[in-house]
C-alpha cells in the first residue's frame, strides 16, 4: 500500500505517455500539477490501493502455494527456470482476474482529463466508478479489457517472480548469505527490470482498450486486444509498444523491490512475534 502511494504520480505520468502526451516525464508531471493541481497526480489513488489489496495479495499468495506444490513434486529440489515461469504465469493470471475491476477504474480515472468535456465520466472515487460501471454497462463491464489485463499480469509475474527466485539462487551460489540483504535486494532489483521489459507491451494495449470511447458511429477504435496490437504495430512498429519505458521502469521497479523485499522479510517478522 505504501509503495502504491509513492508510485502513484509516476503511474499517472506513464498513462499520459501511453495516451499520447508529449514531452519528458518531468515536464508532463509539472504540466498536470500546474493545470489541475498537485492532487491530480494522485487521481485514482483509491482504485490503485484497491488494486494492490486484491491483485497483489492474490498473486503473491497463489504463487507461493503453486511454488511450494511444485517443489514438493520435485522432491524439494530447486525448480528449473521454466517451472518458476509457469508458476508466475498462473499466479499472475488468476490474481489479475481478482484485481481487474479496480484496474479498470484506475485507468479510466487517470485518462478522464484527456477526453473532451462532454465525454468525461467524472468518477468521484473508486466506489462511484465501480457502481456506475455496473449500472451503465452491467456486471460484465467490470471486466472490460480483462483479457489484456490478465496477459499483462502473466507476463509481469513471469518476469518478476521467476527471475527473482532465479537471481537469488545465483547470488547464493556466488557466496552471498541465504536470506541476506544483498540476496533479497539484488534479486528484487533484477526482477524489477525483467518485470518491466516483459509486461510493458501488454500494459500499453490494456491502457488503449480500457480508455477507449465509441466514436460518432457507435464503434470503438479497437475491436479487441489483437486488433489493437495489429493497428499499433502498423502505426508505429514494435517500439511503439515500449512508449514510456523509462517512466514505466521507474514506476514498476521500485514497487517490485519494495513488494518482494517485504514479502521476503515477512516470514522472519512472523517468526519473531510467534505467528
Amino acid at each position: 500500500m505504501a509503495a502504491t502511494c509513492i508510485i502513484q504520480p509516476i503511474d499517472m505520468v506513464k498513462v499520459q505517455l501511453q495516451l499520447g502526451a508529449k514531452g519528458s516525464p518531468l515536464g508532463i508531471a509539472t504540466d498536470i500539477a500546474r493545470r489541475q493541481g498537485v492532487g491530480a497526480l494522485y487521481k485514482g489513488l483509491g482504485a490503485g490501493l484497491l488494486r494492490q489489496a486484491t491483485y497483489t495479495t492474490a498473486r503473491l499468495g497463489i504463487y507461493d502455494t503453486i511454488f511450494d506444490a511444485a517443489k514438493k513434486y520435485n522432491n524439494n529440489k530447486p525448480l528449473p527456470l521454466w517451472q518458476k515461469a509457469v508458476c508466475g504465469l498462473a499466479a499472475g493470471g488468476l490474481g489479475a482476474l481478482v484485481g481487474s475491476p479496480a484496474d479498470l477504474s484506475l485507468i479510466r480515472m487517470q485518462a478522464d482529463t484527456n477526453l473532451p468535456v462532454e465525454q468525461r465520466r467524472n468518477y468521484t472515487g473508486v466506489g462511484n466508478a465501480l457502481t456506475r460501471i455496473v449500472r451503465e454497462e452491467g456486471v460484465g463491464g467490470l471486466f472490460t479489457g480483462a483479457g489484456p489485463t490478465v496477459v499483462r499480469a502473466m507476463a509481469l509475474n513471469m518476469g518478476m517472480l521467476a527471475s527473482n527466485d532465479q537471481a537469488k539462487e545465483m547470488l547464493e551460489d556466488l557466496g552471498f548469505a541465504k536470506g541476506g540483504q544483498t540476496v533479497i535486494l539484488g534479486g528484487a532489483t533484477i526482477a524489477g527490470f525483467f518485470a518491466s521489459a516483459c509486461s510493458l507491451p501488454f500494459d500499453y494495449v490494456k491502457t488503449q482498450l480500457q480508455k477507449q470511447q465509441p466514436g460518432p458511429d457507435g464503434k470503438y477504435p479497437y475491436a479487441g486486444p489483437i486488433d489493437c496490437a495489429v493497428k499499433t504495430f502498423r502505426a508505429g512498429g514494435p517500439l511503439k509498444f515500449y512508449t514510456g519505458f523509462p517512466t514505466y521502469f521507474v514506476r514498476i521497479a521500485p514497487h517490485v523491490v519494495l513488494t518482494l523485499s517485504f514479502a521476503s522479510l515477512l516470514p522472519k517478522f512472523q517468526s519473531k512475534v510467534g505467528l
